[in-house]
């Protein structure tokens, strides 16, 4: 029996990506098609990183594409493609950097530096190359948690900084060069000045994602983002606490009024479980997170346990994605950090390279 493109496609069309949850046809990830009397080859492009699925991936669709009648063999080519996606109006991507990713809260004692460290980590053991920058100007923590504690950038020409970098994360931060004991006395103009030279003189290498861990509230900094930074998308981090929660709503607004998308919410601090007995608790209240999602049609991420382990990890220097890899925390961020970078591959790509620059002279 011969072997039809049409058989193939009806296949590849019942067939749903674990991650994106749509099929591979509709969404152009099969591609390049080939037909061979009783083989058949194609193309998988996906738009996020899979390191540690792809093998899987490949192996539903070869067993997919063998229920297709006549067809006796299936090789399947899956490869990893991520582009720059489009950011607010009147900006392009910075240079180096595909794809700028804000991590915010509406108020501090969230867990917004621990989530963004930890899926910047995930992004980056998913095989994508991945930035972390730390613009907590006034509170810098992440040299703390990825062991950079110390450590002061390089700069070779006197005008950039070379970043530092952890389990294969390039980062920068103001805590590099300041006294860890030294308060921050910064008016905001000197807060997004710093912002903007910690951006802008770095020497991001050719990152797919750089994840941005914004100082909490909605001041000065977030706004200087907001207008002069391309940022792909942001996500929320809350409690589910009522207090937090209206602090959330807030960030989520601004980001909102000024043309960047939420990605998503992440609730931290969901649920307590005792490290003697394994009792659960939601001691902090739940379900806010979810219904904050359901109110502004922002899609719930996930939501991590109040452990014990995941504040030792970070103060030690080893996250969870590293310190305890096969955690149960550990898992729930790199399904987080999955879905974060479909959400960024859905986003329509970033088209500005693709249209040169027109300039009308006088002759």
């Amino acid at each position: 029996m011969a072997v039809t493109l049409e058989a193939v496609q009806a296949a590849l069309k019942e067939l749903i990506d674990p991650n994106t949850r749509k099929d591979y046809l509709s969404t152009r990830s099969a591609k390049n098609i080939r037909i061979d009397g009783d083989r058949v080859a194609l193309d998988v492009e996906l738009g996020y990183p899979a390191k540690t699925q792809i093998e899987a991936i490949r192996s539903a669709i070869v067993s997919a594409l063998k229920t297709v009648p006549g067809v006796a063999s299936v090789d399947a080519n899956v490869e990893v493609k991520i582009v720059a996606h489009a950011v607010q109006r009147n900006l392009k991507p910075l240079p180096g950097v595909k794809n700028i990713i804000a991590v915010a809260s509406g108020k501090g004692g969230v867990g917004k530096s621990t989530t963004a460290a930890n899926l910047a980590l995930a992004l980056a053991q998913e095989g994508a190359t991945v930035g972390l920058l730390d613009a907590d100007i006034y509170g810098p923590s992440i040299p703390q948690m990825l062991g950079l504690a110390g450590q002061q950038p390089e700069s070779k020409d006197g005008q950039s900084m070379e970043p530092l970098v952890a389990y294969g994360v390039q980062t920068m931060s103001i805590g590099f060069m300041i006294d860890v004991d030294s308060p921050m006395v910064w008016r905001g103009p000197m807060v997004t000045q710093a912002l903007e030279q910690l951006l802008n003189q770095t020497n991001w290498r050719d990152l797919d994602f750089l994840i941005v861990d914004m100082p909490p509230g909605t001041g000065d900094t977030q706004l200087t983002l907001a207008q002069k930074v391309p940022v792909t998308g942001a996500i929320i981090v809350t409690t589910p606490q009522d207090i937090a929660l209206i602090d959330a709503r807030k960030g989520l607004k601004m980001f909102d009024k000024v043309g960047i998308p939420i990605i998503g919410l992440v609730e931290n601090m969901s649920i307590h479980i005792c490290s003697n007995c394994g009792h659960e608790e939601h001691i902090f209240g739940h379900g806010g997170g979810e219904k904050m999602c359901q109110d502004y049609g922002a899609e719930f991420l996930g939501a991590l346990p109040l452990e014990l382990s995941i504040r030792e990890l970070a103060d030690a220097g080893k996250p969870t994605v590293v310190g305890a890899p096969d955690s149960r925390a550990a898992d729930i961020y790199r399904t987080i950090a999955r879905r974060v970078a479909v959400k960024v591959a859905e986003r329509s790509k970033d088209m500005s390279a693709k249209f040169p620059n027109i300039v009308v002279q006088n002759s």
